[in-house]
């Protein structure tokens, strides 16, 4: 396709063709081909809309339906020639269209612009991207929570501060991140609802002359409604930023659990240990295994972030209606989207490849005085003491421990009653880590029957 056609699907206003410089920042078919199924999709619905309107004639209307499938075809088959001198995804279609049905190709640009043309196609790629996302994540979460039912009642220690804190089960510490990658699919899903409105026939910014049936190609493309203001339907992109948006959020999540498999597999922590499938070696050090998908995982809230905000930058002063800016919005999205799924799929596997060092976990949570807190909980019930009194004899008993290089439970009872009085032989039975994380069995506690509860509700839920 020569410039001079191009300037054909411009129509008569131009009469030379774009300078080179102009046509290298105009053309987006370098990245948004992706949007060709979708591109294909809504002008097949849009097709029928005319002909079922009577603005087309069934013969022209199929024609051009049967004619689209042929281009989605030699797309998918990588034998379609792209041009960047047709700009986009768009002209680049209507172009090979009417190389194989003629000029009632030319029809189907009927009641329609490339302004809600572009917004339909990349609202419609969003929308295949959410429902991607929330696969993923199933998957995802679906190997947490392996690992939770695995060891549930496993004991490893908590950490506030990366410091020693109370003992937990490995169980809970997984279900927590079931719980985060939970309110991911819940964002992906409140955006999915939010954004399925079509923008389809809000034509270049003012809607439309011809008698056109938007409900009709709304309920055709999967859309609850088409969207009810023009101007809004052709300028909003607010579904690309809650996309960025969620997809940041769950990228983050990522990168706290890839931290902690990346400390965890560390030889000073060895709380479990990375499959090769998820590891690589050195150049010059033979005896490394380094955890390199979790901290290029951790690494992808970097780029999926600066998405975000490279969106909301381009948005933030924007006139209505449509802007050449708005050509902007897909790359970013684009990546992020594409980091966000590899991301996702690399942590699958190595959850699901993940092994938890049992034994590791057990002896670090009897570490650091790891139960004061249930002594000090023990104070209050058993001998009635206020809380601050308790825990100062506690933070008592525990510089003790310290200072003779010992664990609160090898403390003997005559050197507990030197600090209280009152402390007596059944203190005993609350200092085991074991006996623990059994008695925190308030709802959403590290107790494992607690654990296994909360395993059992978030398999039915992902059923």
């Amino acid at each position: 396709m020569t410039k001079d056609s191009s300037n054909q699907m411009w129509g008569g206003r131009f009469s030379a063709g774009p300078d080179a410089i102009m046509e290298a920042i105009n053309a987006s078919i370098g990245f948004d081909q992706r949007m060709a199924a979708q591109d294909i999709r809504g002008s097949r619905a849009h097709a029928a809309m005319l002909a079922r309107t009577g603005i087309l004639t069934d013969k022209d209307a199929e024609a051009i339906r049967e004619g689209l499938l042929t281009v989605l075809s030699e797309i998918e088959g990588g034998t379609f020639q792209f041009s960047a001198a047709l700009e986009d995804i768009h002209m680049n279609v209507e172009a090979r269209l009417t190389e194989i049905v003629g000029p009632a190709a030319g029809r189907l640009h009927t009641a329609r612009s490339r302004n809600d043309q572009v917004a339909l196609d990349f609202r419609l790629w969003v929308r295949d991207q959410l429902d991607a996302l929330d696969a993923a994540l199933v998957k995802l979460m679906q190997a947490c929570l392996a690992q939770a039912r695995a060891g549930a009642d496993w004991v490893m220690p908590g950490f506030t501060h990366l410091q020693v804190a109370q003992p937990v089960t490995w169980g809970h510490h997984m279900m927590s991140y079931v719980e985060m990658l939970g309110r991911d699919r819940s964002r992906l899903a409140d955006a999915r609802k939010r954004m399925n409105e079509s923008p389809l026939g809000a034509a270049a910014l003012a809607g439309t002359s011809f008698p056109i049936d938007r409900d009709m190609t709304a309920e055709a493309l999967g859309f609850d409604r088409p969207a009810a203001n023009s101007l809004d339907a052709v300028s909003d992109r607010d579904f690309a930023l809650e996309f960025l948006s969620a997809a940041s959020i769950c990228a983050m999540h990522l990168s706290r659990l890839a931290e902690e498999l990346v400390i965890w597999s560390s030889a000073q922590f060895r709380f479990v240990t990375l499959s090769d499938r998820f590891s690589t070696g050195s150049s010059i050090m033979p005896q490394k295994k380094n955890p390199d998908a979790a901290e290029l995982i951790r690494a992808k809230i970097g780029r999926i972030l600066g998405n975000t905000v490279s969106l909301f930058t381009v948005m933030k002063g924007l006139p209505l209606t449509y802007s050449k800016d708005m050509q902007e919005d897909k790359e970013p999205v684009f990546e992020a989207a594409d980091n966000l799924m590899l991301a996702i799929a690399a942590m699958e596997g190595m959850m699901s490849d993940l092994t938890a060092n049992r034994e590791v976990l057990e002896a670090a949570a009897a570490s650091g005085f790891s139960t004061a807190t249930d002594l000090a909980d023990w104070l209050v019930r058993e001998l009635d003491l206020p809380f601050r009194e308790a825990h100062h004899v506690t933070g008592t008993l525990v510089g003790l421990a310290e200072k003779t290089g010992r664990d609160l439970p090898d403390l003997t009872l005559e050197e507990m009653t030197g600090v209280h009085g009152g402390i007596h032989e059944g203190v005993y039975g609350v200092l085991g880590v074991q006996n623990s994380v059994a008695s925190r069995t308030s709802y959403g506690g590290t107790a494992p029957v607690r654990v296994r509860e909360q395993i059992a509700l978030w398999e039915a839920l992902l059923a």
